[in-house]
């Protein structure tokens, strides 16, 4: 619904809902003054990047168990491409992209230690 008004009229200001008013609510007037109406610019829609495809995994650098549910979980510390180390995230298995790829790298170095002994 359009109000009976036009941008330039005088129009009354309500103070019913300002916050920043000082004293108490009930010794305030219920309306300022009259004040020119304007039309307000709308904002912008705001962008959003979209995604179509994940980051790719730089690396693996660690593992941890955590208990999720009742069960115990093994979850991955996953290091981004072309992202800082404050990115990093602790990842289930089935949650890495190109995890088997990722996981048998990480896990080479650990196999070849238990194969020398």
């Amino acid at each position: 619904m359009e109000p009976d008004f036009k941008e330039g009229n005088q129009v009354l200001v309500s103070t019913l809902n300002f916050n920043n008013m000082k004293g108490p609510k009930n010794m305030r007037d219920s309306f300022e003054d009259k004040f020119p109406s304007r039309k307000k610019n709308p904002t912008p829609p705001k962008i959003v990047k979209v995604e179509d495809s994940p980051v790719p995994v730089k690396k693996i650098i660690r593992t941890r168990k955590i208990r999720l549910n009742g069960k115990n979980q093994r979850q991955y510390l996953v290091r981004f491409k072309n992202q800082t180390a404050d990115k990093e995230k602790w990842l289930a298995e089935d949650a890495i992209p190109d995890g088997n790829l990722h996981l048998r790298i990480f896990k080479a170095p650990k196999r070849t230690k238990q194969s020398h002994q």
